[in-house]
């Protein structure tokens, strides 16, 4: 009997060890590669007010819908789009198969830039781009695209960093994305890339499986292969232009609902910001602003920095967003860390 006073003692002992273990742990910053300034806040406040239950803006589970550009956005887009960079590095194998085509624009021309004039790049076109995707993203059974996809990723190497595509994700935003997720909501990616190409690593690389993707689609065509195994073919077809008006075209057919927080770069994303913005309760729509040229790159035209046909984000689209009330984030000033290997 003596004993049991100091025993209790120990359990109060315990008990509080718990209670301060678990208010530490619910004090932990969900977004420690975010410096605290108003995109930081409105993050946290959104999320919160959202998910309160009993909350005056709380939204249930089912709508907790947020959807991300990708290029620009979750990684690197300059100084050429990864997509492009695949189907530029991907003409050579094209020219063996088929030794005509090394006289043929663009096909030379992509030649000419592989082998190190990259001034040539300024002579492909819109037209050309478009050739050059149809002849390497289309014409082939899914699944033959799909392995071409993952070796090219798995060998590649963006020419700044000299590392794979896919470790050039945006530390704070892969951590927004967690804090969402963690939060109850969906995160997909909305881009203007191929949906398809993006489908081979959006899983691995930002924890949002392939069902989640929504981008530019073209046709696949059903078939049966020699031994009766049935197979899909990749058509140039296409079936959705999933950049500007696309974005919220996109979404209505393959999310059905309207997001409750969308996150872009470019003038491409003005439509899915404005649609998302325009829904009813608690909504939030942001734009990063590249302006960080020592840690990433710097360009706009808004705000004067350098122009680009890059993911342009323009003075017009600068001013929209303070009228409308998105969120501009400031890679300088909001972001600690830029990539997990800093």
């Amino acid at each position: 009997m003596p004993r049991l006073p100091l025993f209790s003692r120990f359990l109060r002992v315990l008990a509080l060890c718990v209670l301060l273990a678990s208010g530490a742990q619910a004090q932990t910053d969900p977004l420690p590669s975010w410096n605290d300034g108003a995109a930081k806040q409105a993050i946290s406040a959104f999320v919160t007010d959202t998910t309160t239950q009993g909350g005056p803006k709380f939204v249930p589970p089912a709508e907790r819908i947020a959807t991300f550009d990708q290029d620009g956005t979750l990684w690197v887009e300059h100084p050429m789009y990864s997509q492009v960079m695949y189907i530029l590095e991907s003409v050579p194998a094209l020219v063996k198969a088929r030794p005509e085509l090394a006289k043929v624009g663009p096909f030379s021309t992509v030649l000419e830039i592989l082998k190190g004039d990259h001034a040539a790049i300024a002579k492909l076109t819109p037209a050309d781009l478009e050739k050059l995707a149809a002849a390497t993203l289309t014409g082939m059974p899914v699944e033959a695209f799909q392995g071409a996809v993952k070796r090219w990723l798995a060998e590649a190497r963006d020419p700044r960093w000299k590392k794979p595509y896919t470790e050039l994700t945006y530390l704070p935003m892969q951590e927004v994305l967690k804090y969402l997720r963690d939060n109850g909501y969906k995160t997909w990616i909305v881009t203007g890339g191929g949906q398809d190409f993006v489908r081979q690593y959006a899983e691995q690389v930002y924890g949002i499986p392939p069902e989640q993707v929504v981008g530019t689609a073209s046709g696949t065509k059903y078939g049966y292969a020699k031994d009766g195994k049935p197979f899909l073919t990749k058509e140039a077809k296409l079936l959705l232009n999933n950049n500007n008006a696309g974005k919220p075209e996109g979404i209505h057919l393959m999310i059905g609902r309207r997001p409750m927080m969308a996150v872009g770069n470019s003038t491409g994303d003005q439509q899915m910001l404005e649609y998302t913005k325009a829904g009813d309760g608690a909504r939030l729509s942001m734009l990063v602003l590249h302006d960080d040229a020592t840690r990433e790159y710097a360009y706009g035209p808004a705000q004067g920095l350098p122009a680009t046909t890059v993911g342009a984000f323009t003075q017009a689209l600068y001013d929209e967003a303070q009228k409308k009330g998105w969120t501009v984030i400031s890679m300088k000033k909001d972001w600690k860390k830029i990539f997990s290997f800093e």
